[in-house]
């Protein structure tokens, strides 16, 4: 049953029965074009460093510069975002996204250029929120696992296809184009949301107490991940991450932190974030692997190791769309207390992390007798799961996150897939400097598979209703439960 009561209808939501599907294409529009800005400039430094006159080292600061205020912006940008008006916070996110590319493309000098970039991140973090929350909110809840398979396939195929794009354009235009490529995705994007989404509210600007805790939490955050950077080349620097403890601590005890906590103690959500964790370290750490023993031990070349790990999101990308209508096909009948049970999603999920963690089990025992198609395949049956699992995970968290709160789950989904990401290839080092170099590459694998099949029984089992009522911090409706 649907209340349509005075004030019942949260800011940003599409009316029921009208689907806009549009806004869906955008969503996924965006996705694309924030997880292209993560990897196309990387590609780039060099001819950075040369045109600016600066050092690599230097140079690198506008890849880190962005990943850095993303990261760090992430859960302070959801907690801001609660409530806001979805058509302002897409317009201003947009049109922030674009014109701080093209400030990063004119920049004269490196300090230019990573102020541009410490800025697009911060717009970046107002992206990475509001994708999901916007493809959920676009359309009815019966085809919501389809619509959160738009943003969750188009993400991951705008980080892979970054460094083919980034190097053909470094090849004929030069190192601004590759902020400069982004600039007509965002016009695009704006004008299809300007015309698309209707008026429902104003962006409001952020107090006193929501930048105290955006600085509490980007000095931990950021903290966090650089430690796991840094960790890639000694393991032993993940002891800094202690720093990161005490300002998250802080945050977390305070007022803006509680309704984050809060909204984590919705039945299923904690649980759901730990599969995301864990698939996002096996992903990583099993490409850190795989990428560094092609080039490394079987001496393959960089465009024959490219285009045998482009076997895992071709196979992500296929299977994506699959995924989210299995989900909706497979979904039960409409309760009227919970508007639905997602046991569709929940078990297109699990089954998509089955066949990650498959795929990377039988990768284990790489080794340099394996031709680039022995990899090739086992990377595409670890793809399809992704693929299968991304948009129903992404509709079971969405969809359990109390209504008010759904910007914020947002930005707690995103920040526990970063930290995947810069964790895996973290513990992939460690992992084979234990092991020690006859048997780096198939511990750093096995970790890699472990980490997948965590995520199994984490999405298999479906959360238990409380017995009780929620924290009213939370303000936690009754929901579908993952």
């Amino acid at each position: 049953m649907t209340h349509r009561g005075s004030g019942s209808e949260q800011p940003g939501h599409i009316p029921v029965g009208e689907d806009r599907r549009l806004l869906v294409a955008v969503a996924g529009l965006l996705a694309f074009v924030a997880m292209l800005d993560m990897n196309i400039v990387n590609v780039a430094l060099a001819d950075i460093a040369d045109g600016l006159h600066v050092s690599a080292a230097t140079a690198q600061w506008a890849v880190l510069g962005y990943q850095l205020s993303v990261v760090a912006l992430l859960l302070p940008v959801g907690r801001w975002l609660d409530g806001a008006g979805m058509r302002p916070a897409v317009l201003a996110a947009t049109a922030g996204f674009g014109l701080c590319s093209a400030l990063a493309a004119a920049a004269p000098w490196a300090a230019w250029l990573i102020a541009a970039r410490f800025a697009q991140g911060a717009f970046g973090a107002m992206l990475f929120v509001l994708m999901p929350v916007l493809a959920m909110r676009s359309v009815r809840p019966e085809l919501r696992a389809r619509a959160m398979s738009v943003p969750a396939t188009l993400g991951p195929l705008g980080a892979v296809t970054g460094p083919a794009v980034g190097g053909l354009l470094l090849d004929h235009f030069g190192w601004p184009s590759v902020f400069l490529v982004k600039i007509p995705f965002c016009l695009l994007a704006l004008i299809v949301a300007w015309k698309a989404m209707p008026q429902d509210g104003r962006l409001r600007l952020p107090d006193r107490r929501s930048l105290a805790d955006a600085l509490l939490v980007a000095t931990g955050a950021a903290g966090l991940l650089l430690a796991l950077t840094l960790a890639s080349d000694d393991p032993g620097r993940l002891v800094f991450a202690v720093a990161a403890v005490p300002p998250l601590c802080w945050w977390l005890r305070g007022p803006g932190g509680r309704p984050v906590s809060g909204v984590l103690r919705v039945p299923g959500l904690l649980r759901a974030h730990g599969a995301i964790l864990a698939l996002a370290a096996g992903f990583a750490a099993m490409h850190y692997v795989v990428a560094l023993h092609l080039q490394r031990d079987d001496g393959i070349s960089a465009t024959t190791t490219g285009l045998t790990v482009l076997a895992f999101p071709l196979g992500m990308a296929l299977a994506g769309p699959l995924g989210g209508r299995l989900a909706d096909l497979l979904q039960a009948p409409a309760s009227p207390r919970a508007g639905g049970t997602p046991f569709g999603a929940r078990a297109v999920a699990a089954t998509g992390a089955a066949l990650t963690a498959a795929g990377l089990l039988l990768l284990i025992p790489l080794s340099n007798g394996w031709t680039p198609w022995d990899v090739a395949w086992r990377l595409a049956l670890a793809g399809v799961g992704m693929g299968l699992n991304g948009g129903p995970t992404q509709a079971l968290v969405m969809g359990a996150a109390p209504p008010d709160r759904t910007a914020s789950v947002g930005s707690t989904v995103q920040l526990t897939r970063s930290l995947g990401f810069a964790l895996g290839p973290a513990l992939a080092t460690a992992a084979w400097g234990f092991a020690g170099p006859g048997n780096g590459v198939h511990a750093g694998l096995a970790l890699a598979a472990t980490a997948a099949c965590l995520a199994v029984p984490l999405l298999t089992l479906p959360g238990r209703r409380p017995a009780a009522v929620l924290d009213k911090t939370t303000d936690a409706a009754p929901a579908a439960q993952p």
